[in-house]
């Protein structure tokens, strides 16, 4: 990257565990490597880190959707536009993140990391609307998380039937 990002690492929930902020700027530094955006300039990204009844809101509120979910993406920026400024907000709840890696078997540290790449994706204007969006946006993922030496979420390796993310 030609120009600096800072991600600040939020806190909306003391319980989250200690040293996500540095697997945070790891998985989002490496999916800025794999996926190759176009840098215009110094950027932020905010990671929020909250608990399933803020997410709910959140949810509620911008999506109409009254539950919580694991991550969800506000992009400032349109769809792979060249990297300047306030990039987003991806958000994530804890109790979800929690729950959902105990019914998979997997670290939560992994399902963390993975859903901060998706999470990031979707602030570049990655998407998964539809199966070739989603084949695209899950193989990026996969590439990202196993330079990271996470399994693929999606593939034999990984989960037998991962979560999948709902982000905005």
């Amino acid at each position: 990257m030609s120009a600096p990002l800072d991600i600040a690492v939020i806190r909306n929930d003391e319980a989250w565990p200690e040293g996500l902020e540095t697997l945070a700027e790891a998985a989002i530094r490496r999916a800025l490597t794999h996926a190759e955006p176009e840098i215009a300039g110094v950027s932020e990204l905010s990671v929020v880190l909250t608990n399933d009844a803020e997410q709910q809101e959140l949810n509620r509120d911008w999506r109409g959707m009254d539950k919580p979910t694991n991550v969800l993406s506000f992009p400032q920026i349109e769809p792979f536009a060249p990297l300047s400024g306030l990039l987003g907000d991806v958000i994530l709840a804890r109790e979800t993140l929690e729950r959902e890696a105990a019914d998979l078997g997997i670290s939560f540290n992994d399902h963390f990391t993975h859903l901060v790449v998706h999470g990031f994706l979707h602030i570049l204007g990655y998407d998964h609307l539809d199966d070739e969006e989603a084949l695209e946006m899950e193989g990026l993922e996969t590439e990202i998380l196993a330079s990271l030496g996470i399994a693929d979420p999606y593939g034999e390796d990984g989960p037998d039937t991962p979560p999948t993310p709902n982000p905005v």
